[in-house]
């Protein structure tokens, strides 16, 4: 298999940034009185933005439009103080990038992540990396799995969807790269199983980040 770029999501792919997502998003529902979660729970509650990350973790009895939004405001607020608490780029990920970008695979970001917090992250973890796209959720496209982000990223590439793969750990990330006709690769190290993964439209599901290279053809 050859492919011409990749594209890949970002939370729990590139980087391990539950931990701060987790503690900021306890912060404001500590903030509205609300129950807080340990931490591994937000495996189970990331991966769909900020809105849904909220209307998973706060409980059904106490949740209202408006206090969902308000707490997607209070997030933004304390995440922006917090969101390099303890994020970390995944092992190996460094030398995957390298070797895509020696080879001249083009390579983006897409992320559910508010647009501006994931500018952030790739340009501090990220930035001895030459990302050809960075994109998080963004008006009017909607946030994945809606595919409008990958196509719009492909279209930065000048490439067709088909000679992308698209790379992430949740079925979200699965649905968005099949929709978008690329080839779908699910990773093992993120925040959901690799059951998962496979039940929603992986082609490939990988253990470490040096087995995308030869998925590509590097």
């Amino acid at each position: 298999m050859n492919f011409d770029a990749v594209v890949f999501d970002l939370d729990g792919t590139l980087l391990n940034t539950l931990v701060d997502i987790g503690n900021s998003t306890n912060i404001v529902l500590e903030e509205h009185g609300l129950p807080t979660h340990e931490i591994a729970r937000y495996k189970e509650f990331v991966g769909n933005g900020v809105g849904i990350l909220f209307r998973r973790a706060i409980p059904e009895t106490s949740q209202t439009p408006d206090l969902i939004a308000e707490c997607c405001d209070g997030f933004k607020r304390v995440y922006a103080e917090h969101w390099n608490d303890q994020t970390t780029i995944y092992d190996g990920i460094g030398e995957l990038l390298s070797s895509l970008t020696n080879a001249g695979v083009k390579i983006g970001v897409l992320s559910n992540k508010p647009h501006e917090a994931t500018l952030v992250c790739v340009r501090e973890f990220l930035v001895d990396w030459s990302f050809d796209a960075a994109r998080g959720q963004l008006d009017p496209i909607p946030p994945k799995p809606d595919p409008g982000g990958a196509l719009e990223i492909a279209k930065t590439f000048g490439l067709p969807p088909e000679r992308c793969a698209y790379v992430g750990d949740t079925n979200v990330d699965m649905q968005t790269g099949t929709r978008a006709g690329m080839y779908a690769v699910g990773v093992s190290w993120g925040f959901r199983p690799v059951e998962e993964l496979w039940e929603n439209g992986a082609k490939k599901v990988i253990d470490h980040p040096s087995e995308l290279l030869p998925i590509v053809g590097v």
